[in-house]
């Protein structure tokens, strides 16, 4: 190296000016959500617990459906963690194994809402005019239905076919509840591209000859892509305690497939003597769902590109 090369290297560290590294959008968000301390202790607790319903049988020797007579309605020991039902049942089994129940219904009712909500919002933000005013008048008409109503509706509507016989119901309870809740997540994409569409990148791809379903699945999508992730991160506790809420009055997951609220629901016969069974999955309920509220909280504020410095 030349001695002229050799100053022009350390001309900035001999100046006091410091580089910072550089960053994508993602990079710096994984950076500011990782300092959210109830961010990562909510991602902490959904990891938690993901685990444990993936592991449960390895977790516990006890079958959730296995009915033990001679045991019925333990208090917490040695043998029952968190002990027995009315029916002899092992209660951290049914915790563990009522967990995926939980956990399954947060996914895979979010995956219905974006199929339906997404190309919904996309369509009528894009194309805009005629097409805009009917989908979004569609929306307010399926917004102006209360939403535990519908999914009470739809729920006892398909509890008599065939398709409800499947996993004690739980695909009715996907359907029932993701069929409902699209609508917020459509007016959210619909808002997104009416505001990207007017950037000035689209107008560069256009003229360099890109179609409408180009621009919108290569550019104005990815560009919206972090409020959508914020919006089905809040979504995951409203399925959860949507689910909860339809087990506990007696539409939701059909027995013995284990449930929370249909838990709470169980527990409230001998709720006076035996608090713990409504106590328990009540306070599982709350956890689970604080924890996608901070991990909801600390997204928005990481995807937020106000926040980037």
């Amino acid at each position: 190296m030349t001695e002229a090369a050799a100053e022009f290297t350390s001309a900035p560290a001999q100046s006091g000016v410091s580089v910072r590294p550089h960053h994508t959008l993602w990079g710096d968000a994984w950076i500011r959500l990782r300092r959210n301390k109830l961010a990562v202790v909510g991602g902490f607790i959904i990891l938690i617990i993901t685990l444990a319903a993936v592991f449960a049988p390895w977790i516990t020797e006890y079958d959730f459906a296995f009915q033990d007579y001679s045991a019925i309605l333990q208090s917490p020991n040695a043998q029952h963690w968190f002990g027995t039902d009315e029916l002899g049942r092992d209660v951290f089994a049914r915790m563990i194994y009522g967990a995926r129940t939980s956990l399954a219904v947060g996914l895979f009712t979010q995956i219905i809402v974006i199929f339906v909500g997404l190309p919904i919002g996309a369509f009528a933000g894009f194309l805009g005019g005629r097409v805009d005013n009917i989908l979004m008048r569609f929306v307010d008409v399926m917004y102006a239905f209360p939403d535990i109503l519908l999914i009470i509706l739809l729920s006892a509507v398909m509890r008599e076919t065939s398709f409800a016989q499947v996993g004690g119901g739980i695909f009715v309870i996907f359907l029932a509840i993701g069929l409902v809740n699209w609508v917020g997540i459509a007016r959210l994409i619909r808002g997104q591209i009416l505001s990207l569409k007017q950037r000035d990148f689209v107008a560069a791809v256009r003229a360099m000859g890109g179609g409408n379903g180009y621009i919108t699945l290569r550019h104005l999508l990815p560009n919206a892509l972090g409020p959508i992730i914020v919006s089905v991160t809040f979504g995951v506790p409203r399925a959860i305690f949507a689910e909860a809420a339809l087990s506990y009055i007696g539409i939701g997951i059909k027995p013995p497939t284990p449930s929370w609220g249909a838990m709470i629901r169980d527990g409230f016969n001998v709720l006076n003597a035996y608090p713990h069974l409504v106590i328990i999955p009540a306070v599982a309920i709350a956890i689970l769902m604080l924890a996608f509220t901070f991990l909801g909280d600390g997204l928005r504020d990481a995807l937020d590109p106000r926040m980037r410095r």
